[in-house]
């Protein structure tokens, strides 16, 4: 096949230079956006320690009774005049902070939870949702980019002659014209979609639940985390400072507390593994 066959060297020949150097910035800021998506820590909140899991479970029964009892789900507190829900995560043993959800993914409490992406291997949170932004949003410029340039090698090339023998010639630019046909729709979806939620201060995760919906919660109907303006909450997102790192990349990992194996009166857990002793024979 020969090089003048091919969209840049030809666009370039006869229309400008500037066409493939367009072409290399957009894909550089593509490839660093993904890069920077998939490596940030997304806003992982470390699990709390066997002895601050018990204090806190200590401090929700109060009623010094001696038997267990799992602490409540939730407790509210005041956003903005507004009551909001915080969870209690069992894995985690602590309290969501607001717009935390646990990924079943990454098995992590991950603050301003937006949603787990398995195109970049991570979760989408508070600490890179901007890079994931910035990576969507270029990409739906590059592929608009890469589909223009394609039409404008086919129309130019089939002046001298019919379209069907362009096509013919060009096998490349068919695939790459079919290619982005099937996907620029949709990743100029999603970027309009995270528009709105970045102009609406939501998350993919609230959007989907339907938080702050009148017709699931009626009292709770207003967004407690918009600043009324769409370039105060564009600002908010997108240009604020970067919170840093709550994990200890150097720490030692702590082994789990080991559970009391159950007695004769009581049935083992779900999932639990029996004791040898359980298993018929003997030791």
């Amino acid at each position: 096949m020969q090089p003048s066959n091919w969209n840049c060297p030809f666009l370039a020949h006869h229309l400008t230079l500037a066409i493939p150097i367009i072409a290399g910035i957009l894909l550089f800021f593509v490839l660093s956006c993904l890069l920077q998506t998939s490596f940030t820590d997304p806003g992982i909140l470390p699990r709390a320690t066997p002895s601050e899991a018990a204090a806190l479970e200590k401090q929700i029964d109060s009623s010094g009774n001696s038997t267990y009892r799992p602490p409540p789900r939730t407790k509210e507190v005041m956003i903005n005049g507004q009551m909001v829900k915080l969870k209690y995560c069992f894995t985690c043993k602590m309290f969501r902070p607001p717009r935390t959800s646990h990924c079943s993914v990454c098995d992590n409490c991950v603050e301003r939870f937006d949603h787990h992406c398995p195109w970049v291997g991570n979760c989408v949170g508070k600490r890179n949702y901007r890079f994931f932004y910035a990576f969507i949003l270029s990409l739906s410029f590059l592929t608009s980019f890469i589909f223009a340039c394609v039409i404008t090698h086919l129309t130019l090339r089939s002046q001298g002659g019919t379209l069907l023998d362009t096509l013919k010639e060009t096998p490349a630019s068919v695939l790459e014209l079919v290619i982005c046909f099937f996907s620029i729709w949709s990743i100029l979806g999603l970027s309009g979609f995270h528009t709105y939620l970045v102009a609406s201060n939501l998350t993919t995760n609230e959007d989907i639940k339907g938080s702050w919906s009148s017709k699931k919660s009626p009292e709770n109907s207003t967004n407690p985390y918009s600043h009324k303006s769409v370039v105060a909450n564009c600002c908010a997102v997108l240009c604020g400072p970067l919170p840093p790192s709550l994990i200890d990349r150097r720490g030692f990992v702590q082994p789990d507390t080991l559970l009391p194996s159950p007695t004769k009166n009581e049935e083992p857990t779900c999932g639990a593994k029996p004791d040898s002793s359980m298993v018929g024979g003997h030791s």
